[in-house]
Parts: C-alpha cells; structure tokens; sequence
C-alpha cells in the first residue's frame, strides 16, 4: 500500500454491468449516483457491450463497461458506497453468478495491490473476462 497526500485524487476503473429489467437504464442510474459520492469524479465511460452470461443459471445477456473515476475515497469505503448503489437498485444476492440488476466492481486502485477477504485488487478474474477488458482498452 503506497502513501498519498490527503487531497490528493487517486484514479480508479470500475467494471459496470447488468442483466435485470431496462439495462441501459440500470447502467444510467448507477452514473448518477456515482455522481453524488462525496470527493469522487467521473472521469471517463466506456463504451457498453452486450455480453453472454458466465456461468449460473439460465439468464439474459449482460450490458457491460468500465467507468474511469477520480476519488479521496479509501478502497474499503469506495467499496462500501459501491455495495450501498448496487443495494439502492435492487441487487440481492440470491445465486452465485445469477441475474442482477446492477453489478459494480473495483477494478483497479491506483497502483495499489490489495488482497484481504473483503476486496481483491487488481479484480482477481478480471484478465480472464474479455467483457472488462474490452471497455478497458476503450478508456485506458
């Protein structure tokens, strides 16, 4: 974990997606509010791709991208407000890897390299996953 100065914003990629309900609305209301987390700017948005579901049950196609922010926010409380958007747009956990109205991950945190139970950065299979690393190539 390096060291920053407090003002100082650190650049973060964010994977969206979803497969529940109006998708592209999904993905509209998820910038909205992450618009309104405090110390937090929106920088960049990808492209959206329709993708098929990987692994779980039976399901619709997923709509997915990477959104660039710029945030004050520690990788645990930008993971919280991250869990409370999803929560806030009706994400339940119900089946692994099953439908979701919204689904937002860290992606990645400045240079840093985290691996606790609660957060995993880089995103442990986000190399294996061409519908994040597509939108990433968009933004990069």
């Amino acid at each position: 974990m390096y060291l920053r100065k407090k003002k100082e914003r650190v650049r973060v990629f964010l994977g969206i997606g979803t497969n529940l309900g109006n998708r592209y609305k999904n993905i509209k209301k998820a910038i909205i509010l992450l618009k309104k987390m405090p110390d937090t700017i929106v920088k960049k948005i990808s492209g959206l791709y329709e993708t098929i579901p990987m692994g779980g049950p039976k399901q619709k196609n997923f709509i997915n991208g990477v959104i660039k922010i710029e945030t004050r926010l520690p990788p645990l409380k930008l993971l919280k407000y991250l869990k409370n958007i999803e929560k806030v747009l009706g994400r339940k956990k119900m089946v692994k890897n099953g439908p979701r109205p919204i689904d937002l991950d860290i992606l990645f945190y400045g240079d840093e390299v985290i691996n606790s139970k609660k957060l995993k950065i880089p995103h442990s299979r986000m190399f294996e996953r061409e519908f994040v690393l597509k939108p990433l190539r968009d933004i990069i």
